[in-house]
């Protein structure tokens, strides 16, 4: 890439320098200062293609030599990317112009030279990265952008301040509906059975919404244990279903004493409501239309907050991944900024004898 970009712009300031020194070299020795003054000094030439160089390698600093051949003094400004901050050209490019072609640059080439006004010409080093960039990203999304001073921070910031509040007033919502509805149940569904009424898993409140009754847990408390047989009913469906497990036949019930009746017991004393969780929705069933809706703001309010936990992980990551990956690319930019070089070469004739 060097010898393709150097050889290109080098070709390219020959054709320049050829054109401007033909014009001088073509007239008698006494006109050639004026001409070079009234060609040079009104529109810099030099300066120009100068300054379209830097541009096009990408504004790197020039370091302007000045060297005597057969063809007269010459000046080769050369760029690095040691110091792409700055663009420098010392006063004794001017000294030099002035004294072997008779001032053609005069003042105003010095002014412009050593004045500085483009860029101080002391070197400039960026900012070490921090390490713990990352970390900090990762507790606070943007506290790592922050600190490499990346507007971008204050995105991942307004993110997670917006994300954390809408899932807090989630759960909120999803907490004041389940305070609702378990209200509902205890005082409706369950106020005739008195008691304590403790309060139930979240399968026990979602079964209410689908069973009208409960049904008893043992029919016969004084007299042996006989399941629910209303299967119309919660515990009446899960005798049905233990039945139909366990025995060979569910209609026929085999001897009690055998072990097909003995697990389907079993099953069924597993998975029915106790006494302590009986309801009943009968002569209430607007009530339970509002316990159902109610339920289901519950469920969707605590859909929410998962989904925007999820987002918040999201950000998280998402920002501790972003100051890595720039905490690296700068440690990169450190590590091979001073050691890659890229040359761009060029020869401007100011005396006589060039062709």
């Amino acid at each position: 890439m060097r010898t393709r970009v150097s050889s290109s712009v080098a070709a390219y300031w020959h054709t320049i320098a050829w054109r401007l020194s033909s014009k001088v070299t073509d007239e008698p020795a006494h006109a050639r200062g004026a001409h070079a003054r009234a060609a040079i000094a009104p529109s810099p030439c030099a300066f120009l293609l100068v300054l379209a160089s830097a541009a096009l390698a990408g504004l790197l600093p020039a370091q302007p030599v000045v060297r005597a051949d057969s063809g007269g003094p010459r000046v080769s400004p050369r760029w690095s990317v040691e110091r792409p901050e700055s663009l420098v050209v010392h006063e004794d490019l001017g000294a030099a112009i002035n004294t072997t072609s008779g001032a053609i640059l005069g003042a105003s080439a010095r002014t412009i030279m050593s004045s500085g006004s483009m860029h101080d010409a002391s070197p400039r080093t960026a900012a070490p990265a921090p390490w713990f960039a990352p970390v900090l990203s990762a507790v606070f999304p943007g506290a790592g952008q922050g600190l490499l001073r990346q507007q971008r921070g204050v995105v991942y910031a307004a993110a997670e301040v917006y994300l954390v509040v809408r899932a807090l007033e989630a759960q909120r919502d999803a907490q004041r509906e389940r305070d609702a509805y378990r209200e509902i149940a205890r005082t409706v569904a369950r106020g005739a059975q008195g008691g304590e009424r403790p309060i139930g898993a979240w399968a026990y409140y979602e079964r209410l919404q689908y069973f009208l009754e409960s049904g008893a847990f043992n029919r016969t408390p004084g007299a042996g244990f006989t399941p629910e047989s209303d299967e119309s009913t919660f515990n009446g469906s899960m005798w049905r279903l233990a039945r139909e497990t366990f025995w060979r036949d569910p209609d026929v019930a085999p001897d009690s004493t055998s072990d097909a009746y003995r697990r389907a017991i079993a099953f069924y004393q597993q998975r029915a409501v106790g006494d302590a969780f009986l309801w009943s929705w009968r002569d209430a069933q607007l009530e339970q239309d509002v316990y159902r809706q109610t339920i289901g703001r519950s469920n969707e309010a605590s859909r929410r907050a998962r989904q925007l936990v999820g987002l918040v992980i999201a950000n998280h990551a998402l920002s501790l991944v972003d100051a890595y990956v720039s905490v690296r690319l700068r440690v990169f930019a450190e590590g091979s900024g001073a050691s890659q070089r890229v040359g761009v070469s060029g020869a401007l004739p100011l005396g006589r004898g060039a062709r």
